[in-house]
């Protein structure tokens, strides 16, 4: 009674008193958070409001509750919350001397704020011209943040200013930094959420870790653990927690240098300062120092269409954590308008266009507030360097040596823009950093490093096209294409560390979840007599055991499904299934078997296709012919145990056939896997007018663009039982997957660009489809004729074609690649000693050296 009445008092002068109101929320929050408990300001859930919306405060009638109302506004309090795990959230504040009178006090709130984008919230009011705006980061200093709808931003703030954060909550007065609108703030009391100050004595804890409970003081990590001045942690609910969020987002930095390290202020104690040098620039990764939103903006000058955006943009998402960051274009019109400056963390210029003198006055703007900017052969420039233009390197493709964080260098070629930076003698030269030149005789800069204010500027441009990848490219000769494909791989890793020394996060994003698989079949025949097949060889609940994969068989997808690596649910309904990067019709209609390929198991992402089979093809008929088709593989393999990535694009399965002991390929079974790429190179090349395209095979069991880089590969297993082989087929070829590597696809473009031909782009379903159909016939060949039947194509499209190696190591005796014996090992033919076989399993064929090694 007495809890309701205070309620009421509070509601009558909240009625009574509205003019008054900040006062009485001012002193509310200090009462309240003396008291220790939790409360919220946030907007009430109506039919107004669109997804994401926050939940409705609770019930008046809750004893312990104060709610405070202005429209749809409400200021309640409720039980005690603890952030959900932090695995995804990264840290702003890294070092308390960045912010030496921010840290986290006793007497400081800990809170979060939860924003959403303004055209997705209704019940946003615009302030009228009269009120005041307060902007969310003038009155508290950002922790953490994680993208998405909500934006959730972790801050620390003193009692007033964030009562004049509630305030302007309240009265619709408050903007955030990056545009989105404010939905919810919650102050949580978390009695287990503290930062570790660096510099802190040993056995010297903060008042606020003090105050916390760590119950199990085993697990704490304590400050001689942590060492003085080290790092900074968050520590959240347990010490399990804060482990993980110590792994996930205070790990080391690859590449950090002493340039790197925020000053440290004046007041800080010199020996601090020696102590901490080594251990930030060791222990620390650059997140955000500037604790600007994680926007990257694209400024493509005056040009109207997508696709140069769109070039950028797709490089950029295939080089960071696309988790932790928004990618936005910065329109021409925008730049002088709009508030980007405060709201962005990298700006990428990637225009040759001249940058106007008001632009460049913004942009230089924006390195003064501890911005970064990244040159794509812009015209932009600063300080002590210049462009200048050298026609003859116009679109020509030029060796690079790249100067790493490590001090070591790297040599790749590349498009370069036909300009390149000289520098202006100045006496503050030590701003200006050469990254790479030119590997010719003037050693022509082509990528600086350049610094700008006290705040963290910098700038990192290039007049080479780190950009653009091949397709995006007007590359007119064959050499020119080799040259930038063999380097693309390179190109990738100079440019993550290029961001990376940005301050932005290239680390690989978390594995895709597994996906349930789908039963699917070329034949509705097969496919019913399939079924029949299964009621009589699974248990009461659909299970089919075994020791690497077991398969549950149901009809439909259930919401609670569990998908492990050792437990795949497979979805029987055909009708239910539809894929952006499957076709089933396609498949079936590339699909002229007799039997191999005839049931397929499709899944999104698995962890390997070869382990999917197992339980099912020892016993299944032999005319339904098993294949296990994914888009994505999280743990791919490869011959020697090796593990293969397998981003979308590639084609990615695993095929079931059954080879008589006592048949010619029975008694050749190595020959298998050179049957197998030969059908992967063949399912491309046969179809009309893809016949010049340049896949080849590579022994024992490449594909291979020419003789020069490897775009797919076979791994094969088999199994004796009684007097049949049960082997399983593993093959993956990239089709549709430009980079890093190279691609199928590629190869078509490069071809239509020769030859003036319109071949259209292949696509994965398509060729998993003619490889299957190809090899049945291919099998049949050889068990009728043998070797010779194959070996005639197989040598039309290898690499080896007199081709002189050297044995064991480049000191080696020479000797010349002959053929194929009988038994489908390589041939070699050393002077003076005759023609030896080498076999796959115990020797390594170094393309790239012409080396034959024993495998170790």
């Amino acid at each position: 009674a007495r809890a309701m009445l205070i309620t009421l008092c509070y509601l009558y002068l909240w009625a009574r008193w509205g003019p008054r109101s900040a006062a009485l929320i001012r002193r509310t929050v200090s009462r309240l958070h003396r008291s220790r408990c939790s409360f919220t300001f946030c907007r009430c859930a109506g039919p107004a409001a669109r997804q994401p919306s926050p939940p409705s405060p609770p019930s008046l009638s809750h004893e312990e509750q104060v709610c405070l109302r202005i429209g749809n506004k409400v200021f309640f309090t409720d039980e005690t919350q603890f952030l959900e795990d932090l695995n995804r959230w990264s840290l702003l504040l890294i070092s308390p001397f960045i912010y030496p009178d921010k840290l986290l006090q006793a007497e400081h709130i800990a809170f979060v704020t939860e924003s959403v984008s303004a055209q997705i919230d209704n019940l946003q009011k615009v302030p009228g011209p009269s009120k005041e705006i307060v902007k969310w980061s003038d009155y508290c200093s950002p922790l953490a943040y994680k993208p998405g709808e909500p934006y959730k931003l972790i801050a620390e703030t003193s009692v007033d200013n964030f009562s004049s954060l509630g305030i302007a909550f309240m009265e619709d007065r408050l903007q955030m930094d990056n545009g989105m609108v404010p939905h919810k703030i919650v102050c949580k009391y978390l009695h287990k959420l503290f930062l570790v100050s660096a510099g802190q004595g040993e056995g010297e804890k903060s008042k606020l870790e003090k105050e916390s409970d760590h119950e199990d003081e085993s697990n704490s990590l304590s400050d001689k653990e942590i060492g003085s001045g080290e790092h900074h942690h968050l520590h959240l609910s347990s010490c399990h927690e804060c482990l993980q969020l110590e792994n996930s987002t205070i790990e080391s930095v690859r590449f950090a240098s002493a340039e790197n390290i925020p000053e440290l202020s004046d007041d800080c104690n010199s020996k601090l300062e020696e102590k901490n040098d080594d251990c930030l620039a060791r222990g620390i990764k650059r997140v955000n120092l500037a604790g600007k939103p994680p926007n990257v903006l694209i400024y493509l000058g005056s040009e109207t269409a997508k696709v140069e955006f769109e070039q950028v943009k797709s490089i950029l998402q295939e080089c960071i954590d696309v988790d932790s960051y928004t990618i936005y274009r910065l329109h021409e019109e925008q730049v002088l308008k709009d508030p980007w400056i405060d709201n962005s963390l990298l700006l990428i210029i990637a225009t040759e266009e001249p940058i106007s003198e008001e632009n460049h006055k913004k942009f230089m703007k924006f390195l003064s507030t501890g911005g970064k900017i990244l040159g794509f052969s812009s015209s932009f420039t600063f300080d002590g360097i210049q462009i200048k233009r050298k026609n003859k390197l116009k679109k020509t493709v030029h060796e690079l040596v790249v100067s790493k964080m490590d001090s070591t260098e790297i040599k790749l070629n590349l498009l370069v823009s036909g300009c390149i930076f000289e520098q202006v003698m100045k006496e503050d030269i030590s701003k200006v950093k050469t990254l790479s030149r030119l590997n010719n005789a003037d050693k022509d800069i082509v990528i600086v490093h350049l610094t700008y204010g006290d705040s963290g500027g910098e700038a990192i441009l290039s007049q080479a096209h780190l950009e653009l990848d091949i397709n995006s490219m007007d590359v007119q000769t064959e050499e020119d294409f080799n040259l930038l494909k063999i380097s693309n791989t390179k190109r990738y890793e100079v440019l993550k560390e290029i961001l990376m020394s940005l301050g932005l996060s290239c680390e690989l994003s978390e594995i895709p979840m597994l996906t349930p698989m789908y039963l699917l079949s070329s034949d509705e025949e097969i496919h019913l007599a399939f079924l029949k097949w299964l009621e009589g060889n699974v248990d009461a609940e659909g299970l089919r055991a075994s020791s690497k994969v077991s398969l549950k068989f149901v009809s439909s997808l259930e919401s609670k499904m569990e998908i492990t690596p050792s437990l795949m649910p497979v979805i029987t309904a055909m009708g239910s299934f539809s894929s952006e990067h499957f076709s089933l019709k396609t498949y079936q209609e590339n699909l002229q078997t007799k039997k191999l390929g005839k049931i397929l198991l499709f899944t999104e992402v698995t962890t390997t296709t070869m382990d999917l089979l197992d339980g099912l093809m020892f016993e299944l008929p032999e005319e339904m012919g098993l294949i296990a088709i994914a888009v994505r593989q999280t743990q791919g393999k490869g011959r020697g145990g090796n593990v293969w990535l397998s981003p979308v694009g590639c084609a990615l399965s695993t095929l079931h056939i059954t080879i008589p002991l006592h048949s010619n390929l029975g008694q050749r079974i190595p020959f298998v896997q050179h049957l197998v790429s030969l059908a992967v190179v063949e399912s491309v090349r046969s179809i009309p007018g893809y016949e010049e395209i340049d896949l080849r095979v590579k022994w024992p069991n490449d594909i291979y663009y020419s003789d020069l880089m490897k775009l797919g590969g076979v791994l094969v297993n088999s199994t004796l039982i009684e007097t049949t082989f049960h082997i399983l087929i593993g093959f993956g070829f990239n089709v549709n997957n430009s980079n890093p590597t190279i691609c199928i696809n590629d190869l078509i473009t490069k071809y239509n660009k020769e030859e003036g031909t319109k071949l259209k782009a292949l696509t994965a379903d398509c060729l998993i489809a003619r490889t299957v159909t190809v090899l049945e016939r291919l099998i049949d060949v050889f068990q009728e004729k043998g070797p010779n039947g194959v070996l005639p194509s197989y040598y039309k499209y290898w690499v080896h074609s007199g081709k002189q190696v050297r044995l064991r190591d480049e000191e080696g005796p020479i000797a010349w690649i002959v053929g194929i014996d009988d038994y489908g090992f390589l041939q070699v033919h050393e002077e003076g000693k005759g023609v030896e076989s080498v076999h796959p399993d115990g020797n390594s064929f170094d393309m790239l050296r012409n080396l034959i090694v024993p495998k170790h």
